[in-house]
């Protein structure tokens, strides 16, 4: 039986959702997924399509950061049964500015890219026995260089060093920012890559293998739980969350 991948593309054209779409569906239909794509924000209510999925992956930058509160729980309770969530740059840690869940779920938001568009930064991999990043080697590339903020629980695979770019942040002196990580949100796999800015970054082979091997790390957390027979009422509460 073939595992199941849906692509949310969407949002602000300047990260050609499209074009990665059609890459990163391209590699899953290789690896035998089959996949389907959405371009509305009703997939995140729909729980019958959600509940069959091994894999979601949001390519969905910025629009309609206004969406309330409890518009994701169906989303969230989806990964917390065991669906996993892959993305990257401003796909999946720049979508929903304004939703705390979404951003405790991946890990991180998107504060700034001193410099923008064409700054080139090393990534630093730090995590080498780890499947996703064994043997890749630390490399450079010329992007948007992401500044975010972390939720300490992630599980970092990858770092930057800042400042490159002279600005007001330059004052803190030097810090490495996660750019690659790995998380569990419930039964559920989340992993983030901050590279991306457009589809040509992903002709870098390391950028690209880092890509590949997270999206089919994410996919494996449903046939566990299923496997294994376990429930997403092991996670869930009555108490309050956000």
């Amino acid at each position: 039986m073939n595992r199941k991948a849906l692509i949310l593309c969407g949002g602000w054209d300047g990260h050609e959702p499209k074009l990665v779409t059609d890459r990163f569906k391209q590699f899953l239909e290789v690896e035998n997924f089959e996949v389907s794509i959405a371009e509305t924000l009703d997939i995140f209510q729909d729980v019958n399509i959600l509940s069959t999925l091994d894999l979601f992956i949001p390519v969905w930058t910025m629009a309609q950061a206004e969406l309330p509160k409890l518009f994701f729980e169906p989303f969230l309770e989806a990964a917390g049964s065991g669906m996993g969530v892959a993305g990257c740059h401003g796909g999946m840690c720049d979508a929903f500015r304004n939703n705390v869940a979404w951003q405790f779920l991946t890990g991180a938001n998107w504060v700034a890219h001193p410099g923008c568009d064409g700054v080139t930064h090393h990534i630093n991999i730090i995590s080498k026995s780890n499947p996703i990043t064994e043997g890749i080697p630390h490399f450079d590339v010329s992007s948007e260089q992401y500044y975010l903020h972390i939720d300490p629980a992630n599980e970092v695979l990858a770092t930057t060093r800042f400042p490159t770019v002279k600005w007001y942040h330059s004052a803190n002196g030097e810090v490495d920012v996660p750019q690659v990580w790995t998380r569990k949100w419930g039964h559920g796999r989340v992993f983030y890559n901050a590279l991306g800015h457009h589809n040509d970054v992903f002709d870098i082979p390391e950028a690209w293998e880092l890509m590949k091997r997270g999206m089919l790390w994410a996919a494996e957390g449903k046939s566990i739980a299923r496997e294994k027979g376990l429930s997403v009422d092991d996670w869930k509460s009555d108490k309050g969350m956000y």
